[in-house]
């Protein structure tokens, strides 16, 4: 299941070039950057520069609300009932709930559904980091048989015989059939849009109102630098690097960045991934296998697995392995955890299922993407 969406869309890729297309950036005629006027695309203060350049894919109302359209369609999957918006639901932090992702015909991905948000500042996806590319990520759930198993034609062709898309399409980049590129920015749009830092631990760091923390959070704070800051760095809580966090003794069932590199030294290394809205994205790991935040914190004390690919950071002297924690330290971490939980980002309205509105944005042509099915 790893492999499935790559073996029907890496040729594909090959072929047409698609990644140095989209690298290029101005596709079409230019439009200016209406930056304000698009939800997550001011640089927060207190977060280090973005990874991705806004010039490539410059923000646009009517195309952020076209993606936003795409991303909640259910229509682009084989089976009509799978959208993107089905594994990453707005008030889990835009996952799902589930250990293994659940796709078409109740399909099980073989792992968890990562958390979409701050993907500006990411410089790879997926927990193998096997796409490189914000545009390129929607590729894989797109094209997989455990997901929403629809070969790219496929969705471009529904897309084409849809009069409501094309009027779309056509609005924001010209007249023609609706193309990859097209396709690939305008869902861009909305994922690189979906920017999460106001939690009070943001409040707090930019000296703002309502950002007040208890002595338990600051102690949390504290304990937090020095044992889980090595990899969960800075305001993005990740490093962007790939590790083994001792989970296994062995790694026949998923390999993780070995798939990727084919190296020996990467099997058991998953991505590191963001802490922020951390107490709202259970169960946690790449395979969902810890239901709570206190399980993963216990693993970290009592339950890391040595294997030759472990993480040095958990190797302490004596040959102890995992992160000396205390029941009481547990409990401070905990506490400052929650500060990371941005309430406004987990029910802003604009990044909501365009469904659920009852009038039509201004910004949007025509009727709600699910009034009329394809082709009609």
């Amino acid at each position: 299941m790893q492999t499935g969406w790559w073996k029907s869309v890496g040729p594909w890729l090959g072929l047409l070039g698609l990644g140095a297309v989209l690298a290029a950036g101005g596709y079409g005629a230019a439009r200016p950057a209406l930056v304000t006027a698009v939800s997550g695309a001011t640089q927060p203060t207190n977060f280090p520069a973005m990874t991705y350049s806004l010039a490539k894919n410059q923000p646009d109302r009517a195309t952020f609300e076209l993606g936003r359209a795409l991303f909640y369609d259910p229509r682009l999957s084989s089976s009509g009932t799978v959208s993107c918006g089905s594994c990453h639901q707005q008030s889990r932090a835009f996952t799902d709930g589930q250990a293994l992702a659940v796709g078409v015909a109740g399909r099980r991905s073989p792992r968890n559904a990562p958390t979409l948000q701050n993907l500006r500042w990411r410089t790879s996806f997926m927990a193998d980091g096997g796409v490189h590319g914000l545009e390129l990520q929607a590729l894989a759930p797109l094209t997989s048989p455990a997901e929403m198993n629809t070969p790219l034609a496929t969705a471009l062709a529904k897309l084409n015989a849809d009069p409501v898309y094309r009027q779309r399409f056509a609005a924001i980049y010209g007249p023609g059939t609706i193309d990859t590129p097209q396709f690939l920015r305008a869902l861009a749009q909305f994922t690189a849009a979906l920017t999460s830092a106001n939690s009070r631990y943001d409040k707090y760091m930019r000296h703002e109102a309502g950002g007040t923390l208890t002595p338990t959070e600051l102690r949390g704070h504290a304990l937090f630098i020095a044992k889980c800051g090595s990899c969960h760095t800075g305001d993005l809580f990740s490093d962007n690097s790939f590790r083994n966090n001792g989970l296994d003794k062995s790694f026949s069932t998923d390999s993780g960045r070995a798939h990727i590199t084919l190296l020996r030294a990467d099997a058991g290394r998953f991505a590191v991934p963001s802490l922020r809205n951390v107490a709202r994205t259970a169960p946690y790991m790449h395979d969902g296998r810890f239901a709570t935040l206190p399980q993963v914190l216990a693993h970290y004390a009592h339950g890391v697995q040595l294997s030759r690919t472990l993480d040095p950071l958990l190797r302490q002297r004596g040959g102890r392995l995992g992160i000396a924690l205390t029941k009481s330290q547990q409990a401070d971490l905990l506490a400052f955890l929650h500060t990371l939980t941005d309430a406004s980002f987990l029910t802003d309205k604009r990044l909501a299922d365009p469904r659920l509105e009852t009038k039509p944005a201004t910004s949007r042509v025509g009727a709600p993407m699910a009034a009329v099915p394809f082709g009609r």
